[in-house]
């Protein structure tokens, strides 16, 4: 049931609150890998140690995204939504008054919280107010600024931190939280729907499971003993057997494993998380390289990496293309390790050489990681199901946002173990670098063995998704 709006008013602007919402996540994302060094050096922390910054953030997306339909089912939408908003909005500011480390992470996880109910409550309301010819189009609009956030990013990044201070880069999502915020008390509709049982047993076991896991990993990087870290990575797959337990009784459990019968769900799910830990890196390291290794100025490193943003955009019209004429698994196993080489290429510069060899890789990068992230999650869903395609949805999405995490936390720790050698990289930051490339990309390259396993007919029904 919605408030009094009319249909009019609702589809004139539910399109522009989505994509206001989708364009503040999609800047936060991306402006604060160009800003990691001037905050690390305003708190007194090494750039490397800034990790779990970006790390809380995206994990907060995971653990809380499969709660989001069920709080907009039984409190409606616009109330979700809002309160979302508003999460997000307060999150930043706390971000940008952050007087040390500790503080900054647990903003990025209040902003995390909001984030992880935003898109999806947004999305929500949008499929329940469009008719499904009108949808596409409304989508279509809505997720422009999912395409811009991208570019803008670390350029506007860049210029608040040389010519402001970092605190901006969380600043600027105040006005654009409450010019959503407005939007949304007058013109969302508060859809609502019967409440179906939640697997909250199963959610807080699967979120307990992922949160020990991916501690273990940020530890890992600064551990010098290696027991406390096997032991909560021992918990983590204990809690993971317990959900196996507990989902094979629970009449509906939040990740059903039916899911894990089919298997392209399977190689997709496995592909996504194998390729984004090489994949998911780079957007970090490349920034922090230019100012770290080379002296150059945070716009400096947002105007070079910003061009991969622009490439991601140019490669989407030509994924449908591609895949019709080679099909998912030769498409998935060559573009994978076209990906990896091209991270290996990020290794062949110099210090002495110009920072503007990085530009063309960064873009060809771009092209082949937009096809590689719409492949993968294409196939992923291209045998479920009606009645799996919510639950399988939802997992892909939250298997996306733990392989980001593991994917940065991943290339940090290799980075920090090149960084601290002093027989083979004998403590120079470049070549910690470029031996960091080189071990990401040989391991992108291997994982585009996991696609092996599709056979080449599978996703035929996809092809003109």
């Amino acid at each position: 049931m919605s408030d009094n709006i009319t249909t009019e008013s609702v589809k004139k602007f539910l399109p522009l609150i989505l994509g206001t919402a989708i364009f503040m996540q999609m800047l936060d994302s991306t402006i604060l890998n160009t800003s990691l060094p001037s905050i690390a050096r305003d708190l007194q922390e090494s750039p490397l140690d800034m990790q779990n910054a970006i790390i809380s953030y995206v994990l907060t997306l995971a653990l809380f995204m499969p709660v989001s339909g069920f709080l907009a089912d039984k409190f409606g939408t616009k109330k979700i939504f809002i309160l979302s908003l508003v999460l997000f909005s307060l999150g930043s500011l706390f971000c940008s008054l952050s007087q040390n480390l500790t503080e900054l992470v647990i903003s990025r996880v209040i902003q995390g919280v909001g984030g992880s109910l935003m898109t999806p409550v947004g999305k929500l309301a949008l499929i329940r107010a469009f008719n499904k010819n009108e949808l596409l189009k409304a989508m279509n609009f809505a997720i422009v600024p999912a395409l811009i956030g991208p570019v803008m990013g670390p350029v506007v990044g860049g210029y608040m931190v040389d010519y402001l201070s970092w605190h901006w880069i969380f600043l600027i999502n105040i006005p654009i939280g409450i010019l959503g915020i407005g939007l949304s008390l007058k013109y969302m509709p508060n859809y609502r729907s019967p409440v179906i049982d939640f697997d909250l047993k199963g959610f807080l076991i699967f979120a307990l499971a992922s949160l020990l896991l991916s501690s273990a990993l940020e530890i890992l990087g600064n551990a010098q003993n290696l027991t406390p870290v096997l032991m909560i990575f021992s918990l983590g797959f204990l809690m993971l057997y317990f959900y196996y337990k507990h989902a094979k009784t629970d009449n509906n459990p939040i990740f059903p494993l039916n899911l894990f019968k089919v298997r392209t769900f399977r190689v997709g799910i496995l592909g996504n998380l194998a390729t984004r830990l090489g994949i998911s890196s780079i957007p970090l390291l490349v920034p922090l390289m230019i100012q770290i290794a080379y002296g150059q100025s945070a716009l400096t490193s947002g105007w070079i990496i910003a061009p991969m943003a622009l490439t991601a955009m140019f490669g989407k019209s030509f994924v449908i293309g591609i895949l019709d004429r080679f099909g998912y698994r030769k498409t998935l196993m060559v573009n994978t390790f076209i990906i990896g080489i091209l991270i290996c290429c990020l290794a062949i510069p110099s210090v002495q050489s110009s920072i503007y060899w990085f530009v063309p890789i960064l873009l060809i990068l771009g092209f082949f990681n937009s096809i590689q992230f719409t492949s993968m999650n294409t196939i992923s869903i291209a045998d479920l199901r009606p009645y799996q395609n919510s639950s399988g949805n939802s997992l892909v999405s939250v298997n996306q946002q733990f392989a980001i995490g593991f994917g940065i936390a991943f290339g940090l720790i290799v980075l920090k173990l090149f960084e601290g050698d002093t027989t083979f990289v004998k403590n120079q930051v470049h070549t910690a670098f470029r031996y960091t490339f080189l071990v990401v990309g040989f391991l992108t390259i291997l994982s585009g063995l996991v696609f092996r396993r599709l056979n080449f007919r599978d996703g035929e029904n996809m092809k003109s998704f």
